[in-house]
C-alpha cells in the first residue's frame, strides 16, 4: 500500500513545511511592521526591497544561493543532512517567498489601521509606540495576512517539493519526483489526494483562527 511509503516520508516534509512557515511568518510580520510604522523612510525602502526579492526569486535560485553562500563560502550551516542545523537552509528557502508576501501585505494594513480613531485614543491615553502597534494596530490588521497564508500554503507544498530535491532531503516531495520518473501512477495520485486535502484543511483552520483574533467575527457567528 502507498500510505506506508507515504507516512515514511511525510515528517521530513512536515518538518521542512513548518519551518517554511515559520520563517514567512517571523520575517514576514516583523519587515510588514517595521515598513508600515515608518512608510517612506529607509527602513521601509530597505524592507520592500527584501519583500519584492523573496517574490520575484524562484525557490530553486533561492536554495542554490544559501547552498552557495552559507553552505560553501561561510560553511555556518551543513547543505544535507538530519537535525535543526540542516534544516535552516530549506526552512529559509521555502519561506523567503512567503516572507515577501506577507511583508508587504501587512504593511498595507499597517498603513490603513493606523489611521483608525481608536488608535489615536490609545496613543492620547499614554500609550507606548510598539504597544499600541502589536496590541492594537497589528492585531486589526491580521484578517488579510491570515487569509493570505492559507492561500500560499499550496506554494508552500510546491515549493517544498523543490526544495527537498535541490537539497537532496528526503520527504513527499523526493518521493513524488522518483514516482513521476518511474511512472508510478498509485503514489503520485495518492500524494495529489494528500496535498488537496492538507490544503483544504489549513483552509478551513485558518478560518476558525478568524474568530480567535477578531472577537467580533466570533460573535457575529453566534447571531
Amino acid at each position: 500500500p502507498v500510505i506506508q511509503e507515504i507516512l515514511a516520508q511525510l515528517r521530513p516534509t512536515l518538518e521542512l513545511a513548518a519551518g517554511g512557515l515559520l520563517v514567512g511568518i517571523v520575517f514576514g510580520v516583523l519587515l510588514g511592521v517595521l515598513s508600515g510604522t515608518r512608510p517612506n523612510s529607509w527602513s521601509d525602502t530597505g524592507s520592500m526591497f527584501v519583500a519584492l526579492a523573496g517574490i520575484s526569486m524562484p525557490s530553486f535560485w533561492t536554495a542554490m544561493l544559501l547552498i552557495y553562500i552559507f553552505g560553501l563560502k561561510l560553511r555556518w550551516f551543513p547543505i544535507v543532512g538530519d537535525g535543526l542545523p540542516a534544516l535552516v537552509l530549506p526552512a529559509i528557502s521555502v519561506g523567503f517567498f512567503l516572507v515577501g508576501n506577507l511583508a508587504r501585505l501587512i504593511r498595507s494594513s499597517i498603513l490603513e489601521v493606523m489611521t483608525e480613531d481608536y488608535i489615536r485614543t490609545g496613543k492620547a491615553k499614554g500609550l507606548g509606540h510598539w504597544r499600541v502597534v502589536f496590541r492594537h494596530a497589528l492585531r486589526n490588521a491580521m484578517i488579510p495576512p491570515i487569509t493570505l497564508l492559507g492561500v500560499q500554503f499550496a506554494l508552500l507544498i510546491g515549493g517544498a517539493v523543490i526544495t527537498e530535491t535541490v537539497f537532496a532531503r528526503p520527504g513527499l516531495g523526493q518521493l513524488l519526483v522518483t514516482s513521476v520518473l518511474n511512472k508510478d501512477v498509485p503514489m503520485v495520485q495518492a500524494l495529489v489526494i494528500y496535498t488537496t486535502s492538507a490544503y483544504i484543511i489549513f483552509n478551513l483552520f485558518v478560518d476558525l483562527l478568524y474568530g480567535v483574533i477578531d472577537p467580533r467575527i466570533r460573535d457575529a457567528r453566534t447571531v
